[in-house]
């Protein structure tokens, strides 16, 4: 039996990035020898075991035939006679085709290494094309690597449209684009997920919704880039740099999905975009089965965003119209990730992005001040049912009316 770290572990550890976790591959042996040792075995479509002592994943070298359309028509051959040159075939990206073996030797038999160098995302063989997953992972190691200058070989870039054409893209389960997504939202550069995807005509396929803001003109006062493309990806880059929760990224990224329904006579004004967009948000959500936590959040969003910048400008009325319908009384959504999409929606605009945004602070103050009011000393004045909650609703306008007064004279005192 030899044993060889493979895939992401030597990868990272040849670009000197931290290993998160280590895969290894089993050459020369059977499933009954590995349940021997102490080996559980949880793959269920090829023979993958959990190590009895560290629980990191020991799969046997195995090949793969394609028998069906989609990522998972795969027929799986595994035995002690599958060489570790044979398995590393079957994978995807030169750099994720390479292994290690117990004394620390490179087994590069498809270039990995030399991809590295040159900064290059290349598919290992043919064999690429038989699974369209591949399209969204190249794209989501765009988005990790982008900063350390990687970008797609031609030629994979080529093979991925061809795929694209082909229809294969088509036939992806809605679970497995979400996830995908997700974690390339996740990664360092979020925008290189949706480049490498529009390059190779895959994102007007799996996210149109997106696709339909290129193209669309907004005011050059309020937005220098123009084009809403443009700001959305901007946006989602500030996103990126306020937050790692993916869930405030896929609202940065979903907040103006409105504007592509604007008829072009309206152009470049969106009156109304943001109710307009709680369609294409919702087929988006549902096309996908996205979590309700992505929908609710990204709903708040879009139908708020424009009044958490324009805070001040609101009658006391209005804010706490405002964080009733954001629900933070009840802190049944956060409100933090809220804000922090919405200061990325502010400073996603060309020249804009070093812009301070106050207004994070200012919403903060007017929350505290609306939950100041204490619903005891309503009650106690004999006051319950609808009449409560008038009084109580008039404490708090005056509570943020207040508020309102302190904030706009310390705003006029930096001048903000």
């Amino acid at each position: 039996m030899k044993i060889y770290l493979v895939g992401g572990a030597v990868r990272d550890k040849l670009l000197g990035l931290p290993v998160k976790e280590r895969d290894w591959v089993v050459v020369g042996e059977t499933p009954e020898a590995l349940e021997a040792r102490g080996f559980k075995r949880v793959g269920k479509e090829f023979p993958v075991f959990l190590h009895p002592r560290t629980h990191e994943e020991y799969a046997l070298a195995r090949t793969e035939r394609k028998v069906a359309p989609g990522h998972r028509g795969f027929e799986v051959h595994a035995s002690p006679a599958v060489t570790l040159e044979e398995d590393l075939k079957r994978r995807d990206l030169t750099i994720n085709a390479m292994a290690m073996d117990e004394e620390g030797r490179l087994i590069d038999p498809y270039g990995g290494r030399k991809d590295l160098e040159l900064r290059l995302l290349r598919h290992v063989s043919p064999a690429f094309a038989e699974d369209p997953l591949r399209i969204l992972r190249v794209a989501r190691f765009a988005a990790r690597y982008a900063h350390l200058g990687f970008e797609v070989a031609e030629e994979t870039r080529l093979l991925m449209r061809q795929m694209v054409e082909a229809g294969e893209i088509d036939v992806l389960t809605p679970e497995r684009v979400w996830q995908e997504l997700i974690k390339a939202l996740g990664e360092k550069t979020p925008v290189e997920f949706f480049r490498v995807l529009r390059e190779c005509g895959a994102n007007e396929r799996l996210f149109p919704e997106i696709e339909g803001l290129f193209g669309v003109p907004q005011p050059a006062k309020w937005h220098p880039e123009i084009d809403t493309s443009v700001h959305t990806m901007m946006v989602l880059t500030q996103a990126a740099r306020l937050s790692d929760e993916t869930v405030v990224r896929f609202a940065a990224l979903t907040h103006d999905l409105g504007k592509a329904l604007t008829p072009p006579g309206m152009w470049p004004g969106h009156r109304g975009h943001e109710s307009r967009g709680l369609q294409p948000l919702a087929e988006l959500c549902q096309r996908l089965k996205a979590p309700r936590i992505y929908h609710r959040l990204a709903e708040k969003v879009m139908l708020y965003h424009g009044h958490c910048h324009r805070v001040l400008e609101l009658r006391p009325a209005t804010i706490v119209e405002v964080l009733h319908a954001l629900d933070v009384l009840h802190e049944t959504m956060d409100f933090e990730a809220f804000l922090l999409a919405c200061m990325a929606d502010y400073r996603g605009r060309k020249g804009w992005e070093n812009k301070p945004y106050p207004q994070i602070e200012w919403w903060r103050r007017l929350r505290r001040a609306t939950l100041g009011v204490e619903v005891q000393a309503l009650m106690a004045r004999g006051l319950e049912g609808r009449k409560l909650g008038e009084a109580l609703k008039r404490a708090r306008v005056r509570a943020v009316a207040e508020e309102k007064q302190n904030l706009l004279k310390r705003a006029q005192g930096s001048g903000h």
